[in-house]
């Protein structure tokens, strides 16, 4: 089955090295398997690069490529990138072909087809790099290719004080660290130096609560296994750890929160009123920068791998929510950057995303790129030498 993603990368030139390591199928935030074992962060072993692209991350962070490509759903691509200190872009939904993209035996996938709320997207260890992997991925394949050209729009500013931004340092369903909130905040205050246009709120602004809450509907109702077609379902019951046949009480309880196809169009209604708020809300700002994950890296925690008995636990655990973060540009397929801006006192990486106008990707990876300029980005970990 071709990747369209990688056969473009090959046809513009790149040696493909490999594979990275992933969560069994792409379900955490760190990366580890019964088969190729687990991944560390290269600046603390102890602790997760992140998932599902933790293994892409960590060879970047490490010096071992200069450029990696990754699915995303919740935080695949952001939240490795947040915890080892290196770029990654959530492109615009629809904008990079998925055609290739899944697990074996998913033939509907060998077509041009979304998934949604689903992306494909570059990791990188400069704003530079992103922009000149997404040139070479984005546009429309197969079908599409017949009708559409892609024509992204020019970044909306060449300067950082022509910019209008508004920064959110913390999530009302998620505590955000001290040292996130400063590493932000600094940001903030240097943007501001530089006469650029900080604000803290907008009347425009969508209800952050209501995104959270919408998109959790829709992501349980894609990841329900009794929803799929056959060839899928095995692999996304797997996703949600859950065996195909599982009644337990906590898989009843997961399965319970699909929603039927009426349902699922009623709630999609909701998602589209929420992309205009958002519309509405870039017509006065250019882009939003707010924390990827309120902490930095955490331990390895690999005490119980089986979601369907670890459901109660994770309904209990501060990292249950953690998501909420990723979830504002995914819900409604905005783009998205990732990129480091600090250190924690325990020397782990700070992130932050950079939030703009749907389709406009390169209005957020030239922010990225000018901040880096400004303020610097990607720092080697201890003990990584980089050409």
């Amino acid at each position: 089955m071709t990747v369209v993603a990688v056969a473009r990368l090959k046809k513009a030139g790149a040696v493909i090295l490999g594979k990275t390591n992933v969560p069994f199928v792409l379900a955490d935030w760190q990366s580890y398997n019964a088969i190729y074992g687990v991944t560390n962060n290269p600046w603390d072993l102890k602790r997760t690069p992140g998932g599902s692209s933790g293994g892409a991350a960590a060879a970047l962070a490490a010096g071992y490529v200069s450029l990696e490509i990754g699915s995303h759903l919740v935080g695949s691509l952001r939240v490795p990138a947040n915890y080892c200190g290196v770029f990654a872009h959530k492109p615009s939904h629809g904008l990079v072909p998925m055609r290739g993209f899944g697990p074996p035996n998913t033939p509907y996938l060998s077509v041009d087809t979304a998934i949604d709320l689903a992306v494909v997207g570059p990791m990188a260890r400069s704003a530079t790099d992103l922009a000149l992997a997404l040139d070479v991925l984005a546009g429309p394949d197969d079908a599409d290719a017949v009708a559409y050209n892609l024509a992204m729009p020019r970044p909306r500013h060449n300067d950082l004080k022509s910019f209008r931004v508004l920064v959110l340092d913390t999530h009302p369903m998620v505590p955000t660290a001290s040292s996130v909130r400063s590493a932000l905040g600094k940001v903030a205050d240097r943007l501001s130096s530089l006469g650029t246009r900080v604000g803290s709120t907008s009347p425009l602004l969508p209800d952050l609560n209501f995104v959270a809450s919408t998109f959790g509907q829709l992501l349980m109702s894609l990841i329900g296994a009794d929803t799929m077609p056959d060839a899928y379902k095995q692999s996304q019951a797997a996703a949600a750890g859950l065996p195909a046949d599982d009644s337990s009480p906590s898989a009843t309880r997961l399965r319970s929160m699909v929603m039927s196809h009426r349902e699922w169009i009623m709630t999609d209604r909701i998602r589209a009123g929420v992309a205009h708020q958002w519309r509405e809300f870039f017509r006065e700002w250019d882009v939003v920068l707010c924390p990827v994950m309120p902490t930095p890296a955490y331990p390895h925690d690999h005490s119980d791998p089986k979601h369907a008995t670890n459901l109660d636990r994770w309904k209990a655990s501060p990292l249950r929510r953690s998501g909420s973060l990723v979830e504002l540009a995914t819900l409604t397929g905005l783009p998205a950057t990732a990129m480091p801006i600090g250190q924690s006192d325990e020397g782990l990486p700070i992130g932050m995303q950079i939030i703009g106008p749907y389709l406009e990707d390169r209005t957020t990876i030239a922010f990225a790129d000018l901040v880096e300029r400004e303020f610097g980005g990607f720092v080697a970990p201890p003990g990584y030498q980089h050409e």
